[in-house]
């Protein structure tokens, strides 16, 4: 009787152990693989957004604009290194406030403007270069824009064409954007706006939604472009793209175009990406040997960008007129 009285203890004592452990990964202390997350954004509140109603008539299209990465690593009170913003902090917003009125600037007159604030992932994750930890790390990020993006879609108003448009991980976020929304939601889309990033082979099998833009009217497109000033500096992690169009002319063969006089635009049709002469780029600075070497990556939503905002304008106007 004591031997199996002591068995039976110790098969307690190896349950409750298991609970314990089950408890313990099951439950909110499990350590997240990218990392502790700062809080998640609550998109009903109006702080988590920064917009403009420039459309007092509503004949024009409502804009989601996902801003880039503004932040690199950073410490917490606990002594946690945290890899993406923090929507709650207001440093944090005010830096990436910084662009998103930038784009407002350009892209609202006319428009309704909307762009939330989300946990975008530190630049550090792009400077390994390795597209696998990338998507990793960037499954948060996106996790709120889904949930940003189908706030919007609910509360705006029905029957308007919505533009969607993105700068760098604003850009990532426009392609997985695309996977994430639905035929419906799909079938009010203008357009996709995926600047300084890539569109790949797997991207286009995954999703039918992604088309690429055959010229400056189509509708329900993706247009694509990334600026180098020479094939030679694309950077694979960003430009190694399937698709790619002139955001100036808006040809996707090799025909050149003049931006302000005295930029020639030249899309390598077999790369996929904008050639520019006649333009250094030089008020953007090299960062971390990564960026802005050979490419031009942080100008694309800029130096077009009235290109750009007549383009949205366009297509937003065909789009009605194919209701």
């Amino acid at each position: 009787m004591r031997k199996r009285n002591q068995i039976t203890w110790e098969i307690i004592g190896l349950l409750l152990l298991c609970g314990v452990v089950w408890v313990y990964l099951s439950g909110k202390s499990r350590p997240s693989p990218n990392g502790v997350l700062p809080a998640a954004p609550d998109y009903t509140n109006p702080i988590m957004w920064i917009t403009e109603d420039q459309d007092p008539e509503g004949t024009g299209a409502d804009i989601f604009y996902m801003v880039s990465t503004w932040e690199k690593d950073w410490v917490n009170e606990k002594g946690d290194t945290i890899h993406y913003a923090d929507v709650w902090n207001p440093k944090h917003r005010e830096r990436m406030a910084i662009e998103m009125n930038k784009a407002a600037a350009y892209m609202a007159p006319g428009n309704r403007f909307y762009s939330p604030f989300y946990r975008h992932t530190t630049i550090e994750a792009y400077l390994t270069q390795d597209d696998a930890f990338i998507y990793q790390r960037t499954r948060p990020a996106m996790q709120d824009i889904f949930d940003a993006f189908d706030y919007f879609i609910r509360e705006r108003e029905a029957g308007r064409p919505f533009i969607i448009v993105g700068f760098s991980q604003g850009a990532q976020a426009v392609v997985e954007l695309l996977k994430h929304m639905d035929d419906s939601t799909y079938s009010q889309m203008a357009g996709a706006y995926v600047m300084g990033y890539k569109v790949t082979d797997e991207d286009l099998a995954e999703c039918s939604r992604i088309k690429a833009a055959q010229g400056a009217d189509d509708v329900g497109v993706t247009i694509c472009y990334n600026t180098v000033k020479d094939v030679k500096y694309i950077i694979p992690v960003i430009a190694a793209t399937s698709i790619g169009i002139n955001p100036v002319n808006w040809a996707i063969d090799a025909t050149p175009a003049i931006l302000h006089d005295t930029i020639t635009v030249t899309l390598a049709p077999e790369y996929h990406v904008v050639v520019v002469k006649g333009y250094g780029g030089s008020e953007y600075h090299p960062f971390a040997n990564f960026i802005n070497v050979g490419d031009i990556h942080s100008c694309e939503p800029w130096l077009y960008s009235e290109c750009i905002k007549e383009n949205m304008d366009l297509r937003a106007r065909k789009w009605r007129e194919q209701q």
